[in-house]
Parts: structure tokens; C-alpha cells; sequence
């Protein structure tokens, strides 16, 4: 089994510039991602120069994401499609067969009604990127949306799963699934993941803090905020447990550390967290590979 690669996401824009910075405190892997489009960038150069950095160091790109609405095709979403489309073609550039992001959604309606927009574009999107060797993951956040109401994504709970995953049944198709999203819902990460663990291509790094006494007091619809986004290491997650799940299914994938969301660990002392993170779920990994004695 290979080890399982522990690193961060980097918005593709900069990752020229920020990975030379931080490849050195050990980060084995980096997931470079879009918001809405790829734009005018030319991704052949992209990978040329990203790999230029992380080969040398034998670091990897994990994935590549676009994060927007390709349901819709309006508004600054109009080239999230595209951009999708432009992911799955040069992905084998970065080295890598995982390109992720948001499902889309029809504004604002219930989650059912988004299905057969994401049967067409999706069931479209797996067939070109099975002919190319990729896989399509979604990530598991509501961006502030419920079952009847939202926009950006409806990959946000197990029965939106069932119903993606029974529109488009192919191999390549999954999750790239963290904890937190789910914990924010209350919902326990660790016997979902033991479920639908051989739908997890990737995992994000990112953690939970829950508040129980502010819940008993004031509910999940009241004026008190009950639940943080948390840097790993800084939150609620059993980490150990996670990975020995993701070990016993034989994944062999990375966890990517998803920073800026923390409530202390920020600004000036971002990468202070993330860096911290990157060291505690490699003891969590249990440490360093020690070969057995032959």
C-alpha cells in the first residue's frame, strides 16, 4: 500500500509564486484550484512550471478544481463548464487523474430538481474524462444552501449521494469528502466514511469545532454561533481513525489541508496552523514509513 500523502490546496493562480515558498516544510502534496474558471490561463505552461518546483522535491499535484456553478452558464459562472472541461484535458500535465469542484444547481430550487441538469452536464463530463483516464470528485459543501434552497452545489449529504451517483453510474465518479461540512450539519464523519469510503478520491483537510453547550441552550437557529471551521489538530476530528479507515479500504490518495477558515489560526499565523496540521496528520499516518526487516 502506498502511503497516504498529506498536503494543501493552493489556488492555481498562485501557485508559481507560494509553492516555492512552503515546499519545504514538508507538504508531499498540492491541489491547485479555480474559483468559477480557469480564465485566460494557459494550463500546458501552468503544469510545465508547477512541476518544474514540486518534481525535484518529490511532491505531486493531487488535483485539479473548478469551484462554481457549471448548471447555469450565467453570470461570472458562464466559463465554469469550460474550465471544467479544460481541467480534464490537461490534468495528465500536472501528473495528476483527479479533477474536482462543486456539482452546480438550479437556483434556489430543491435538490431533485437539479438532478437531471447534473445527469446531462456530469454524464457528459464522466464519459470525457473516462476516455482520458481522470476521475470527477465532488466536495460535500452546502455553500449556505439546504435541501430546498441554494445554489453552487447539491453533493452536500448521502441522500443527494444515492441520488448522483444512481444519475451517472460510473467507476470514476465520487467524493472528495472532509469531515467538517459534515459535522457543521451535525452528521457523525466517522460512520459515514466507513460507509462511503470507496467513493472518497480525495480528502480534504479541514476540521470542526462543535459547541454542544451553546446547541442545548440556543439551537442551530439562533443568534449563537455553535460550530468553527478548524484547521486539523485545532478541532474536534479523530484523525487517527479517519486515516485507519481510509488504510483499511486501501486508499491510497492524499488528504489536502483546506487553511483559511480558521478562527485563530489566521492571517499572520496561517501557515503557522497549516504547517501544524501538516505534521500532526503525518504522526497521525503513524509517522514516518519504516520499512520491516527482510
Amino acid at each position: 500500500m502506498k502511503q497516504i500523502k498529506i498536503g494543501t490546496l493552493i489556488g492555481g493562480n498562485d501557485a508559481v509564486r507560494v509553492i516555492p515558498q512552503i515546499i519545504d516544510y514538508g507538504f508531499e502534496t498540492f491541489s491547485l484550484t479555480f474559483w468559477q474558471t480557469t480564465g485566460g490561463l494557459n494550463l500546458a505552461d501552468l503544469a510545465s512550471r508547477v512541476r518544474a518546483i514540486t518534481d525535484p522535491k518529490n511532491a505531486a499535484v493531487s488535483s485539479l478544481s473548478v469551484f462554481g456553478n457549471p448548471l447555469t452558464g450565467t453570470g461570472a459562472n458562464a466559463d465554469t463548464l469550460a474550465s471544467w472541461e479544460r481541467a480534464i484535458d490537461h490534468a495528465h500535465l500536472f501528473g495528476t487523474d483527479l479533477v474536482t469542484g462543486f456539482t452546480g444547481r438550479i437556483v434556489d430550487r430543491p435538490i431533485e430538481e437539479s438532478i437531471p441538469a447534473f445527469t446531462k452536464v456530469f454524464g457528459e463530463l464522466v464519459r470525457r474524462a473516462k476516455d482520458r483516464g481522470v476521475r470527477i470528485a465532488f466536495e460535500n459543501c452546502d455553500m449556505g444552501g439546504t435541501w430546498e434552497r441554494g445554489d453552487w452545489n447539491i453533493a452536500q449529504n448521502p441522500t443527494a449521494w444515492e441520488m448522483m451517483f444512481n444519475a451517472v453510474p460510473e467507476n470514476n465518479i465520487g467524493l472528495q469528502w472532509e469531515p467538517c461540512h459534515q459535522m457543521v450539519s451535525l452528521i457523525d464523519p466517522i460512520p459515514q466514511l466507513k460507509k462511503w469510503v470507496g467513493k472518497v478520491f480525495n480528502v480534504h483537510g479541514k476540521d470542526c469545532t462543535i459547541d454542544w453547550n451553546v446547541i442545548k441552550e440556543f439551537g442551530i437557529h439562533g443568534s449563537q454561533q455553535f460550530a468553527w471551521h478548524r484547521t486539523p489538530g485545532f478541532g474536534d476530528t479523530d484523525w487517527v481513525r479517519v486515516i485507519s479507515i481510509l488504510r483499511e479500504a486501501g486508499y491510497e490518495g492524499s488528504i489536502d489541508i483546506e487553511g483559511w477558515h480558521d478562527p485563530v489560526y489566521r492571517g499572520e499565523l496561517e501557515y503557522t496552523g497549516q504547517v501544524h496540521a501538516l505534521n500532526y496528520l503525518k504522526q497521525c499516518r503513524g509517522g514516518t514509513f519504516i520499512p520491516n526487516p527482510k
